[in-house]
């Protein structure tokens, strides 16, 4: 019986390896600069010319782009779900926006779910920043705008995201996260103009989810996270109905 030849492992592959876990699990993120070749290699404890074949080989699989000059970076596109023509073209569509609050509802549901299940102290602390962010965005009402105020929604969702520990999960949200940012700043402009208790809602739903998740009460956290979308999708079909009614009246009016 013959036997065919080990193959040895190189160095640089055990470094790609490493790598590749710390950009699946988002601990390296799209567009980050990497450590200089220097120091990196010796966070590393490998020699330069090892981490340089990794980095290579990283570069051709398109995960990391080199500039001159410039150091290496993880890919900008990295989980780019939309491009930018395509972001506007569903932020100007009703019913684009419908769907993505109907993906919202699935989505966000499971990610909290899971981060009650999995959460690490670490994630706890870095959920906890987050909320307190968003809650300081609701309690400066008026001195902060709805971009901030957005931004800071958006982050809360991708911290628990982050801590589902579920990577498919995270890179969805990441990729979506331009497009959600910018669905809660269309979503609460008008949802405040629709009802006066929206920001109290909010914040109180936001509040629930937190606890639910840092408490471990995972079916309860999933729940809280499709109330609270369900309650967005309530007050915005308000407004819908409520334009189109307009919209009739001022059709009757001309004729």
């Amino acid at each position: 019986m013959g036997f065919g030849h080990i193959q040895q492992r190189r160095l640089s592959d055990d470094i790609v390896e490493q790598l590749e876990r710390m950009i699946l699990e988002g601990t390296l993120k799209a567009g980050e600069r990497l450590p200089a070749e220097r120091a990196f290699a010796e966070q590393f404890g490998v020699s330069r010319p090892s981490l340089r074949e990794a980095i290579q080989k990283l570069a051709a699989k398109g995960l990391l782009v080199s500039r001159q000059g410039g150091g290496n970076y993880v890919a900008e596109s990295l989980g780019s779900t939309f491009s930018d023509p395509l972001l506007h073209l569903l932020e100007s569509n009703p019913e684009a926006q419908r769907d993505l609050l109907e993906f919202r509802h699935t989505l966000e549901g499971s990610c909290a779910f899971y981060a009650a299940q999995r959460a690490t102290e670490l994630d706890h602390q870095r959920l906890r920043e987050a909320f307190e962010a968003l809650q300081t965005c609701y309690a400066s009402e008026g001195k902060v705008g709805r971009a901030e105020e957005g931004a800071a929604d958006a982050r809360f969702h991708l911290a628990i995201a982050e801590a589902s520990h579920n990577a498919v999960l995270l890179h969805t949200i990441r990729g979506l996260f331009d497009l959600l940012k910018r669905n809660v700043v269309t979503n609460i402009g008008g949802m405040y103009a629709l009802r006066g208790e929206t920001r109290n809602m909010l914040m109180q739903q936001h509040s629930e989810l937190y606890h639910a998740i840092v408490e471990g009460r995972a079916e309860q956290a999933r729940e809280i996270s499709n109330r609270h979308i369900h309650y967005v999708q309530e007050v915005l079909a308000e407004g819908l109905q409520e334009a189109q009614r307009v919209a009739r009246a001022e059709r009757r009016q001309g004729i």
